[in-house]
């Protein structure tokens, strides 16, 4: 954690100017602090979210839209100059007491399907991955805002003071994507933890200098309370919400050198359970972490599957994804509906955007932001629900559009948070994560 110390100061000095600071601040967890649990605007459904981010923008005909009328015209004459119609290569097939039609290369998830909300009448406003994914996490493509983990931290604060509230696990760092995870102009508490590099994938992300190996619980106390003593004189001087942010994170950098370790630990977790999660590989043990994390009560977390791109290798990489993907997240909803929680956590699972139904290839398909699918699984959503449309060709939303904005603020509504009143004023008014626009999707809510 902090191992500089003013060259000034020996180590006895230290731990008597420290007892001095100390002396004057208390050592409890401020119920009052930027990250404290706050009540919602009204009763919530959902405690808490997870985000399964799957960057590059899945098919939604190869996943959950199925286009019998797309496979009949494969080779057909497209909308596109220079591309002929796409069929799928693989079967949809009915699941469950709804009978929700799922491909077969998601057989696992498959068998949750009664769980599952599908929203297939998505789009948004730009169909280039880094804004469109901007705009999935911030609301908007054009401006730096703050992240959907963000806003609802702000709005609700976390449950456990000893762990980040909002976490991102192999994060998408490239192409702008520290801007999905940040604050921006609210206050930097708020920003997301950063767990690994989607760029460079690994079972075991790790957060870097959450321990110190020079001095012991006690001396990093002292030290830490001098620091903090000179941190909050500068903020009476300049009132900067960053400086605020930094005490709260050297604060609870101190807090997490032991609860974190210990949640992020899956020695704990049964050989059958780790088989389920696939949680050797990357994403299955994303997706145990994320179980992990949610029972430990943080408030928002977001995983990253990445790359959904297939402009010319469809066959090898959907099938490739979808094995990736299909077991660990059966046995994430699986163990949430068992534990009693998934029925207060909201899981969404998606892309940026869609693809297309053509491609010039004949096993590719373009970027599609008008039209495609994502899913809402617990927390105040309807079961077994398969709501809105695309085109009988999946070029674009036709019934029950439902737009990035829409998505933000239904969201927030389930989380008990109106999207219109929780604002932030900057710059002389106040900005919400939904802009201007947004309406809840009362259609889906159970």
């Amino acid at each position: 954690m902090l191992k500089t110390v003013s060259a000034g100061f020996g180590y006895t000095a230290l731990q008597g100017i420290a007892a001095q600071a100390a002396a004057n601040e208390t050592k409890e967890i401020n119920p009052s602090g930027p990250l404290a649990a706050k009540k919602p605007h009204f009763p919530a459904k959902a405690k808490r979210v997870i985000f399964l981010c799957m960057r590059g923008g899945p098919s939604h005909m190869e996943t959950f839209d199925p286009k019998p009328k797309l496979s009949a015209d494969n080779g057909k004459a497209a909308k596109n100059q220079n591309s002929k119609l796409l069929g799928s290569r693989w079967k949809f097939s009915k699941h469950g007491e709804s009978g929700i039609e799922i491909v077969d290369l998601l057989p696992e998830t498959a068998k949750h399907a009664d769980k599952l909300c599908i929203l297939r009448g998505m789009h948004t406003d730009n169909e280039n991955h880094p804004q469109a994914l901007e705009q999935m996490h911030t609301g908007s493509f054009q401006f730096v805002r703050p992240s959907l983990g963000s806003w609802t931290l702000y709005g609700l604060g976390t449950e456990n003071q000893n762990l980040p509230g909002f976490i991102s696990i192999n994060p998408l760092t490239s192409l702008g994507g520290l801007r999905y995870y940040s604050s921006a102009f609210l206050p930097a508490a708020n920003s997301a933890t950063l767990l690994g590099d989607a760029n460079r994938p690994i079972r075991n992300p790790v957060i870097g200098n959450v321990s110190n190996n020079r001095l012991a619980p006690t001396g990093q106390r002292q030290q830490l309370d001098l620091l903090q003593e000179m941190n909050r004189e500068l903020l009476d001087k300049e009132k900067d919400s960053r400086i605020e942010g930094l005490i709260q994170s050297y604060e609870l950098a101190f807090r997490m050198q032991d609860a974190l370790p210990k949640v992020m630990d899956v020695a704990n977790e049964s050989k059958s359970t780790l088989a389920r999660y696939n949680a050797d590989e990357t994403f299955g043990r994303q997706c145990l972490l994320a179980r992990r994390f949610a029972e430990a009560g943080v408030r928002f977390i977001e995983i990253t599957h990445t790359d959904w791109d297939h402009h010319g290798f469809l066959t090898g990489g959907m099938t490739k994804n979808c094995a990736a993907i299909d077991k660990p997240i059966a046995a994430l909803l699986e163990d949430l509906d068992n534990r009693g929680m998934l029925e207060d956590t909201l899981v969404i699972w998606g892309g940026e955007f869609g693809r297309t139904p053509d491609d010039p290839t004949t096993d590719g398909r373009g970027h599609n932001n008008k039209g495609f699918s994502m899913w809402l699984a617990g927390g105040g959503v309807k079961q077994g629900m398969a709501y809105g449309a695309t085109d009988e060709h999946g070029y674009e939303a036709v019934e029950g559009r439902v737009h990035t904005h829409d998505l933000h603020a239904t969201i927030l509504h389930l989380l008990g948070l109106d999207h219109e009143k929780l604002t932030y004023k900057y710059g002389g008014r106040d900005f919400r994560l939904t802009d201007v626009h947004g309406k809840v999707v009362k259609d889906i809510l159970a």
